[in-house]
């Protein structure tokens, strides 16, 4: 299990700034599933006066009745202990009086169910912050994990509530910089294996943490039915749409190569026009992302687009455990532990292995170039998996990610010059970087080109190190 909390730096520090603003505070924490949000606002809050929330999907007498109780123990209140409401605002006026003299943290979690069991609750929190709340000493902070349901209730230009927090985060995966704090005791290639099933996710990397090697931990948490991430897939997006089969055909597709829009209707066989919708929503909910070339300029007009799974576990979900249901229900799990043996390397890790590279190039950004765009480039016929540069500069990087188990020569570096041969930026003017990154390391023939040329860079990942 996770000892400590782990990052979300920049998430405390604009939490505390929220804090210290002289009167009241409105903050806005949302995003998916275990992603950390609770952990996030219970280390905020544990040396401070609060009031920590968690609705349910109970109704709203039930939310009411269990508010009041805890508002009740937690600012030793009697009279609004005994008290039998039908309303909230007698409760948020206690909440009041008691915030108009010192600071008050009040969190309420899983705000969205509020507004599910009282469509009004939107409106009567409004009334309550106008009336009540936002000339006292309070810090409010809803916090949701329903990203539809709380950009609807809380964030859109159409919610009551609009206009009247003061700050959001919205929380998304741990990078894998932070991986390591994790599981400190595995090798940096222990821990891309790793990742690369679990993704940032801090509930899933703790089911990790203490297994063997990487099959068993697939074996163990992921394709037995009694694992909560046997299902996880099918709770999370049934909780934010309703035509789940629609969406699992999407990601299924996309998952086994498919990623132009067109690609994608023709082997589920619905109009384009129509699945742009499923796509956004998938794009909203961070499961899915549109990638151009880095390139290109106007990203919104570009005819190269392609989809990818951005979610390490739901693409590792799609690719290796929704195909092969019938067999694991059945109890053939030993092939689908096959299939993994044979196929998680090549189909997945190597994909996820050029996110990882890619995040450790900006880390070494103004090491010998400073760029600010970064990510993969292509046309027709070639690939290339990193090309950075700054836009407003002359230096261009051209990168390849190789996970493999061989060290790599100089043929990898032959190939990647002529594929940036093809990359039309700036093409007479700019400087020409070469980055390789390699699981295993280079050959001493690559070393000794490399060791003559300050524009090649060679970087093991295995121990995170440059050659």
């Amino acid at each position: 299990m996770v000892r400590r909390f782990i990052d979300r730096q920049k998430d405390k520090q604009t939490l505390q700034n929220e804090y210290d603003r002289q009167g009241s505070s409105f903050v806005v924490v949302y995003g998916r599933r275990r992603v950390g949000k609770t952990s996030l606002l219970s280390e905020f809050a544990k040396d401070k006066k609060h009031i920590y929330f968690l609705a349910t999907e109970e109704n709203n007498q039930q939310n009411l009745d269990a508010f009041r109780r805890l508002t009740a123990q937690e600012l030793n209140n009697p009279l609004l202990a005994a008290a039998s409401l039908e309303q909230w605002e007698p409760v948020f006026s206690v909440v009041a009086e008691a915030a108009a003299t010192e600071k008050l943290l009040l969190i309420l979690d899983e705000f969205q169910y509020l507004g599910k069991a009282n469509t009004a609750f939107p409106s009567i929190l409004m009334r309550i912050w106008d009336n009540m709340l936002k000339d006292t000493n309070i810090m409010l902070i809803l916090c949701g994990s329903l990203i539809n349901m709380m950009t609807a209730q809380v964030l859109s230009y159409d919610s009551p509530l609009y206009g009247r927090r003061t700050a959001q985060i919205r929380m998304t995966q741990i990078p894998f910089s932070y991986y390591h704090e994790f599981m400190p005791t595995k090798t940096t290639d222990e821990q891309i294996l790793s990742y690369a099933v679990t993704g940032g996710v801090p509930k899933y990397i703790e089911q990790f943490i203490d297994t063997e090697d990487i099959y068993s931990a697939i074996s163990r948490h992921v394709l037995s039915q009694n694992s909560f991430l046997y299902a996880e897939p099918e709770f999370l997006l049934s909780k934010e749409v309703s035509e789940i089969g629609s969406y699992f055909s999407i990601l299924k597709t996309i998952a086994a190569g498919s990623r132009k829009l067109s690609e994608i209707a023709s082997r589920i066989e619905v109009r384009q026009t129509n699945l742009t919708r499923y796509l956004k929503t998938l794009a909203d909910l961070d499961l899915v992302e549109r990638e151009v070339p880095v390139t290109e300029e106007n990203a919104a007009k570009s005819k190269s687009g392609q989809y990818r799974i951005k979610d390490n576990f739901i693409r590792f979900w799609f690719l290796f455990v929704y195909p092969y249901r019938n067999l694991l229900e059945t109890g053939q799990e030993a092939f689908v532990e096959r299939r993994i043996r044979q196929h998680l390397i090549d189909s997945h890790v190597s994909y996820v292995y050029e996110s990882v590279c890619h995040e450790q190039l900006w880390e070494r950004n103004g090491e010998f170039a400073e760029f600010d765009r970064i990510g993969r480039w292509w046309n027709k016929d070639t690939e290339i998996d990193i090309v950075a540069y700054h836009s407003a500069g002359k230096d261009m990087l051209f990168g390849e990610c190789k996970y493999s188990v061989q060290p790599k020569g100089v043929d990898v570096l032959t190939l990647l010059r002529k594929k940036a041969i093809l990359v039309p930026w700036n093409k007479d003017r700019r400087t020409e970087w070469f980055i390789l990154f390699s699981r295993s390391g280079f050959t001493d023939e690559l070393r000794q080109l490399a060791a003559m040329d300050s524009h090649i860079k060679l970087y093991t990942t295995a121990d995170r190190s440059s050659d």
